[in-house]
């Protein structure tokens, strides 16, 4: 469930980041041909999306450090509860890692 939020949230920011990017653009090609006004129009519109995905981007960093967070505590209090679990599933990853790294 965590992954897919944190995919959303990715999606999300994605999103958020590739219109600003085209806005950007838009307000790149328009300055050219306008002034006053318009140009000031445009530029307020891109700073609202600015300031949007800024935003965005911090709430998702917030969401992810609280998961980060509480996964940490989870396997805190697993390996406190199961050391020799703990050590078991940590040999295992380790002779894992270890034998793909020797086929290469």
């Amino acid at each position: 469930m965590a992954s897919k939020s944190a995919k959303t949230a990715q999606e999300i920011l994605m999103a958020d980041f590739q219109a600003l990017v085209r806005d950007t653009e838009k307000l790149l090609a328009d300055t050219a041909n306008l002034a006053g006004d318009q140009a000031d129009e445009l530029r307020a519109q891109i700073h609202d999306r600015l300031a949007q995905a800024r935003e965005n981007l911090q709430l998702t960093q917030d969401s992810v450090r609280e998961r980060g967070h509480a996964a940490l505590g989870s396997a805190e209090q697993y390996v406190q509860e199961k050391p020799w679990q703990a050590i078991g599933i940590a040999a295992g990853v380790g002779l894992l890692i270890g034998l793909l790294a020797n086929r290469r």
